[in-house]
């Protein structure tokens, strides 16, 4: 009798079969090997059916149907790679929850934020170590390029070309690589830190650019903690839909502000908006679209452009 595979083996196979094209799955991945634990402990069903689908997308902490529909979704792709083996795989049908896709309003620094954000960092202990300059810069870099913040802390050296001004973005999104052009005082600002960097950490452990005091790897969570510290100690509460200020909301500014820039200099925004996408490493121009929040500036906009519209009409 051939014994049963267990539910986590499946999963594991289904992630290398997709890593093999690229695919890096960080978030699925957590997501599958979770179900993988709940089908292996259930134990009551040797296929992945509808009703097992069901209950281990209602398992989960967060009891909104928004959750559930995320997970089924995750859940979907695994399914049709195991109905290949096993006919008798069931495949959760689309839409089981409603929607597994909802756009939370993002906080929008204005500029007099960014500076008071970027002039805070500062206070960060230690008083006279890296962590100061580091955030600093990295907040920067991010408000000033829209680099994801995985894209910049993983440059290395050789990555950041400070003669010319350009980063070479190496393990982008489906892994693209695409060199991204900084503005002459961004660059300025990473050959400040880079001397600085230098200075304090004469012994590195690895070859990143933005390091800590240690001389280790700068983190997600140490950036994300300095970030929150740093806006609760301003007193800030965040516009939007999410509880906590996030470093992803500085890539959604420099999105919402490129655009503003086009129409206050008279740029033809649909031709910049394919420029923008490819310089912040889009696969698509719709995903550039989806950054897009109505700020006051660009509603003020929009407002006299369709004015300016309704009196053409009316004439």
């Amino acid at each position: 009798m051939t014994p049963a595979i267990s539910w986590m083996s499946r999963v594991e196979a289904y992630l290398r079969y997709r890593r093999c094209y690229g695919f890096k799955l960080s978030i699925d991945a957590t997501q599958l090997r979770s179900f993988a634990r709940f089908a292996d402990e259930v134990d009551t069903e040797d296929h992945l059916t509808v009703a097992l689908a069901i209950a281990w997308a209602r398992s989960s902490k967060r009891p909104y149907p928004l959750t559930w529909a995320r997970r089924i979704e995750v859940l979907r792709g695994f399914a049709r790679y195991c109905l290949r083996d096993d006919p008798a795989t069931e495949i959760p049908p689309q839409g089981l929850f409603g929607s597994a896709h909802r756009r939370l309003i993002p906080h929008i620094y204005t500029d007099a934020e960014l500076s008071e954000l970027l002039e805070a960092t500062s206070h960060l202990a230690p008083e006279h170590g890296l962590r100061p300059a580091t955030c600093r810069c990295v907040f920067g870099l991010l408000a000033s390029s829209g680099l994801r913040i995985s894209e910049a802390l993983t440059l290395t050296r050789d990555d950041v070309n400070l003669a010319t001004g350009i980063l070479c973005i190496r393990e982008s999104k489906f892994h693209k690589q695409r060199l991204v052009p900084l503005h002459p005082s961004v660059t300025a600002s990473m050959v400040t830190y880079a001397g600085w960097r230098d200075q304090l950490v004469t012994r590195p452990a690895c070859d990143r650019f933005f390091l800590r005091d240690d001389g280790r790897p700068s983190s997600q969570p140490g950036m994300l903690y300095a970030l929150q510290t740093l806006c609760q100690q301003l007193g800030w509460q965040p516009r939007g839909d999410y509880p906590r200020h996030r470093l992803h909301d500085l890539r959604h500014t420099f999105i919402v502000r490129s655009t503003l820039r086009f129409y206050e200099q008279g740029i033809d925004v649909d031709h910049a908006v394919l420029t923008l996408s490819n310089y912040v490493g889009h696969a698509k121009v719709s995903d550039t679209y989806w950054y897009f929040t109505g700020i006051p500036e660009l509603m003020s906009i929009a407002a006299e452009r369709f004015h300016h519209y309704t009196q053409g009409a009316m004439r």
